[in-house]
């Protein structure tokens, strides 16, 4: 095996010079109603057994006010390509070598589109958080131990919208009431351990959305909440959404997170968007084979069943991808071009695209 390390500048030239063809999905511009335009993105990771391709050909779009979500198995770059959208890639070893992020940005009533990948990152620090903002998987790591609440979501309104003093606490308390947080004045003077998980992950939210941005990324926000907290949490989402418009992207692992909450879905495997469409359509019509396992492998309560499905084999090694398709090993419907020759974008239907030379048979 070759240990020898690559440079970022060596995989710039490999992400620019020999690039597997990937079909986009959706249309080429950021259009009126489409708020974020996500194109052929390409994050790498240098390591001693090579290039780690995390994120390695991705587009998606989003339009205003609805919810897409991005699901796959842990590894598949899911929570990399969001981090890639913000620009909070860790470098190294990490670097974003290739792609396109326009965002449209909304400054004295007109709308400008800009690709927050060549942005200064002066200019990036107004955009995260004022426009685009992340909520992440676990609070605890997210908020400071050392901070009270009203410290951390107070720095963010700082940041983004200059206030100081008692309009600061103000618009502190408008936050945290925002998310449904009882009691806000005297929860902003309490420090992070002394909330319950649901609670601090509402913090988390309110420090999202206290600037207003037009895009939130949750990724995985409610892994470490018990069922009828994450059932709340959702809703609580839901009602932000109806109430701001703000659009979502919701990075899960769960199919019933998805049927619950997103308008589309984009279903992600090694790097890449494998399947993308309506959220109905991908239920009831899946076309992958890797989706149709994801889809079997939820259980049902309305059908009886025995042991449910479950994929085979493992992930293949993001530094030593096959030539063909990355599932191909894994997939029962595979054939010998599979191995060779990374498929083609089809289209099943309006908005409904899949990678696949063999897909599933619908019913």
């Amino acid at each position: 095996m070759d240990q020898t390390t690559s440079t970022p500048e060596a995989e710039v030239e490999q992400a620019n010079v020999s690039p597997k063809t990937y079909d986009r999905f959706g249309p080429d511009t950021v259009g009126e109603e489409v708020v974020l335009d996500v194109k052929e993105l390409r994050t790498y990771f240098t390591t001693r057994w090579g290039t780690v391709k995390a994120v390695d050909g991705v587009s998606y779009r989003v339009h205003r006010g609805e919810t897409l979500g991005i699901v796959g198995e842990s590894g598949s770059g899911k929570s990399v390509q969001a981090l890639s959208v913000m620009r909070l890639v860790p470098s190294p070893p990490g670097h974003i070598v290739g792609g396109e992020v326009r965002l449209a940005i909304t400054e004295d009533g007109k709308t400008t589109v800009k690709d927050v990948l060549q942005v200064s990152e002066s200019e990036m620090t107004k955009i995260r958080g004022g426009e685009i903002a992340m909520i992440l998987q676990d609070p605890m790591t997210a908020l400071n131990p050392v901070f009270t609440i009203e410290n951390q979501v107070g720095e963010a309104i700082t940041i983004h919208q200059g206030l100081k003093g008692k309009p600061l606490w103000e618009k502190i308390i408008e936050a945290l009431r925002h998310v449904r947080i009882p009691a806000a004045e005297q929860r902003a003077k309490d420090y992070p351990h002394q909330l319950s998980g649901g609670m601090r992950q509402r913090v988390v939210g309110a420090i999202g959305i206290s600037s207003t941005p037009s895009v939130i990324i949750a990724d995985e926000p409610t892994t470490s909440l018990d069922v009828t907290i994450q059932a709340a949490y959702l809703r609580l989402l839901k009602q932000l959404q109806a109430e701001d418009g703000v659009s979502i992207i919701f990075i899960t692992h769960d199919f019933g997170i998805v049927a619950k909450m997103c308008d589309r879905v984009a279903v992600m495997y090694a790097g890449r968007i494998v399947e993308s469409g309506d959220v109905r359509q991908i239920f009831n019509s899946p076309r992958h084979p890797y989706t149709q396992a994801l889809i079997e492998s939820v259980p049902k309560l309305e059908v009886k069943t025995g042991r449910l499905r479950q994929i085979d084999g493992q992930p293949p090694l993001l530094y030593n991808l096959p030539p063909g398709c990355p599932f191909a090993p894994r997939c029962p419907n595979v054939q010998e071009r599979c191995r060779e020759e990374y498929p083609h974008s089809e289209q099943a239907g309006e908005n409904h695209h899949f990678h696949c030379w063999n897909p599933v048979t619908q019913q």
